[in-house]
């Protein structure tokens, strides 16, 4: 089918455009340039017979941005001149509309995000849905992007810097009535025919309508770069974004330098400025790796891992079993999603404990005006708190998230599966203890998985599904759906010691140990672990998981190596240091008091001054760079491990698990595309050299040779 944008006038000559491409979708491709084109050149012929235009959509989207498919093909060095002509070619359409002379309305009657708000910005007025559908806003800087239809330059000369600069730094995306509050758009409504009738109401109150920054003398809100307020704003706003991006992405510099362009110069030069912007990023690696995490996130949550013909399902009733740190978080997750709790620990007095970390939760959520009394009440409602096995009745899902122990577990799923409904799904919460072992005590091992979170379980997105050896389909889709259903982004891997996350996270802190065991100063290393873009150093991460549950895991691991006659490789520079620090130092982690680091109550973390002194060695001298490619190569050959052994199924999960679960650097764009980034027989290179200085760890797996060999991309 062609797509078309329909062409209707009324009665009182204001014209109706109505958007509707060949794809799922309206976007900013060929066909958009096309079908625009002779929009706006038809516009532009006609202007003395019409009142005025209204603009939307007959998709559940007003407009979706870019086409990021079709800009991932972009060859840095070739095709920045054709990028920019492109920009410019879409904003002399938009400028045709801005200045037909007649009043031009967007009805936005759902997302209008990135060159969807940038048409709507080009309009004269905008009138919302007042729809969950609806979100505004312009968030190319999360693709390494800016935006480049005229966007920055309009939204600082329509709402003055002061106003524009977070939301465009940002990319912040605004729900309808969060877009009207900030002056995004100027009208709200609650139905479709309302939309259109607010629009053509407001074309007719305002026949000679133009946007202000068209008008001789009109001056940006708040003032340009000659005023000393908004000068100190942009040169403060530079060392804000070093200190946020560490300079490993350049696409929030480029916003910053087209804003501070536009207080300075005249309108149509910032827009070339602005395209100029645009072109030059689009070809980067980093916007690159950014586009291609935001397709595989589709991907990912478009059900990609979820087996094929499976009716979707939805959980009514959940039982979560032990009301510490994680049951408490996934209870709450899920009476949020709608879904009835039961919320069960030994003891009532524990499990209320656990309920009233959802309270504190909304009462946070109500002391920012995000949550209502009465919708705090229906949340708490939905879980019950309680000691007792039967509560458990009926229940369609059951997550155990007791302690990692497997005595323990296979004891928790004798008692307690029988409380099941029929054909009932047994999570179990696990970050490393294989669920084909788990499942040896279960009445119906098909029914049975792992869903591991991770920790705090209210803010992390993502979820771990691994699938046991008699895990069925239909128990996958299920625990699939379920993860989706409490808004969160499922992975699908297989069964094996550790799965995927933990086993690569656990590579980072080990890395990080291994560093400090040579004696290079624990300021250098922490240091460079944030200059590689991870969120914060590896000895940091140690103190949040803890130097006791490192011990503990690794003595789990010893324990597992005698019950499966497996060895794990438990013996390792983490552990070693872990046991050093509480053993020597009795330092145990942060929940213990300190460990590496100091916590002070209420000021800002501090390295322990001792462990330099122990550790640090003078005669030391690994290079910088060696440092931060053994902090990032060792997860990168640890996941194609992974991948090689069979515990991941393909490239999206991976990326988007490293990123999403561990913290793997973003500009990245995960674990496998870093290495397509880098160069297959680059980072062949590199791992080899890694492995003949430092160890077997970097030893490139066959499964990269073979890539490399056949210059095979990881997609």
């Amino acid at each position: 089918m062609t797509g078309q944008f329909h062409y209707e006038k009324d009665a009182d000559n204001i014209v109706t455009i109505t958007m509707d491409m060949s794809g799922p979708v309206n976007a900013m491709n060929d066909e958009y340039l096309e079908l625009m084109g002779a929009t706006t050149t038809r516009l532009d012929k006609e202007r003395n017979d019409i009142a005025g235009v209204v603009l939307t959509s007959a998709k559940k989207t007003f407009f979706a941005g870019g086409d990021i498919k079709n800009m991932l093909k972009a060859v840095p060095g070739q095709d920045e001149e054709g990028l920019f002509q492109m920009c410019e070619d879409i904003k002399a359409m938009l400028a045709t509309l801005e200045k037909l002379g007649k009043p031009v309305v967007a009805a936005i009657n759902g997302a209008a995000l990135g060159g969807g708000y940038e048409i709507c910005l080009a309009c004269h007025h905008r009138v919302a849905l007042n729809s969950p559908l609806v979100q505004v806003g312009l968030p190319e800087v999360g693709l390494g992007l800016l935006p480049g239809g005229g966007g920055i330059v309009r939204l600082v000369n329509k709402l003055g810097v002061e106003k524009a600069i977070m939301p465009l730094l940002e990319g912040t995306r605004f729900n309808a009535q969060k877009a009207h509050a900030a002056g995004l758009i100027e009208e709200l409504a609650d139905s479709p025919d309302e939309m259109i009738a607010k629009a053509k109401a407001w074309i007719k109150a305002n026949p000679e309508a133009s946007n202000p920054w068209n008008e001789k003398g009109y001056k940006i809100p708040g003032g340009d770069l000659k005023n000393p307020k908004i000068a100190q704003m942009i040169q403060g706003a530079i060392p804000m974004l070093m200190q946020k991006t560490r300079g490993l992405v350049p696409a929030p510099a480029r916003i910053l330098d087209v804003v501070a362009n536009t207080l300075r110069v005249d309108f149509d030069t910032a827009m070339r400025i602005e395209s100029r912007g645009l072109a030059a990023l689009v070809t980067t690696p980093q916007a690159k790796n950014l586009m291609t995490f935001f397709l595989q996130m589709n991907q990912v949550n478009g059900g990609g891992s979820r087996p094929k013909g499976i009716e979707k399902t939805a959980v009514k009733k959940v039982g979560v079993l032990g009301a510490g740190m994680m049951g408490q978080g996934i209870a709450y997750v899920s009476a949020k999603a709608g879904i009835e709790v039961v919320l069960k620990d030994i003891s009532q007095e524990a499990a209320d404990k656990g309920k009233a970390y959802t309270e504190k939760l909304l009462d946070k959520a109500m002391a920012k005006g995000r949550m209502t009394e009465e919708k705090k009440a229906g949340i708490l409602g939905l879980i019950k708190a309680t000691d007792k096995a039967e509560d458990l009745k009926g229940c369609d899902l059951i997550i155990e998230a007791v302690f990692e122990n497997v005595d323990l577990k296979h004891q928790i799923t004798k008692e307690l599966e029988p409380q099941l409904a029929e054909n009932g799904v047994w999570g179990s919460n696990t970050s490393t203890l294989p669920i084909t072992l788990l499942a040896e005590p279960s009445q119906k091992p098909e029914n049975f998985i792992g869903i591991h979170f991770f920790s705090p379980v209210d803010k992390m997105p993502l979820v771990e599904i691994i699938v046991g050896e008699k895990t069925s389909d239909e128990t996958l889709a299920r625990a699939f759906d379920y993860a989706q259903q409490i808004k969160k982004t499922p992975i699908v891997v297989n069964d094996s010691r550790g799965f995927f996350t933990s086993r690569v996270f656990a590579t980072y802190i080990d890395e990080g140990a291994q560093l400090l065991e040579e004696g290079v100063s624990p300021v250098l290393i922490e240091n460079l672990g944030k200059a590689i873009g991870m969120p914060v150093g590896p000895l940091a991460v140690q103190d949040e998981v803890s130097q006791q549950l490192t011990v503990k895991a690794n003595e789990t691991n010893r324990e597992l190596d005698e019950r499966l006659g497996q060895k794990f490789g438990s013996d390792n520079a983490g552990y070693r240091m872990a046991k050093k620090m509480i053993d020597e130092f009795g330092r145990g982690g942060r929940a213990h008091g300190g460990g590496y680091y100091d916590y002070p109550e209420g000021g800002e973390k501090t390295l322990w001054p001792e462990v330099a002194k122990m550790f640090a060695k003078d005669d030391v001298n690994v290079a910088n760079d060696d440092i931060k490619d053994r902090l990032l190569f060792r997860q990168i050959v640890e996941s194609l491990r992974c991948f090689e052994e069979g515990v991941m199924n393909n490239v999206a999960d991976s990326n988007i698990g490293s990123i999403m679960g561990i913290g793997f650097p973003p500009h990245t764009g995960g674990v496998f595309q870093f290495i397509n980034t880098y160069g297959l027989k680059e980072f062949v290179d590199r791992c080899n050299a890694l492995s003949e200085k430092y160890g077997e760890r970097f030893t490139p797996p066959q499964l990269l040779l073979d890539k490399a060999k056949n210059n095979e991309l990881f997609a």
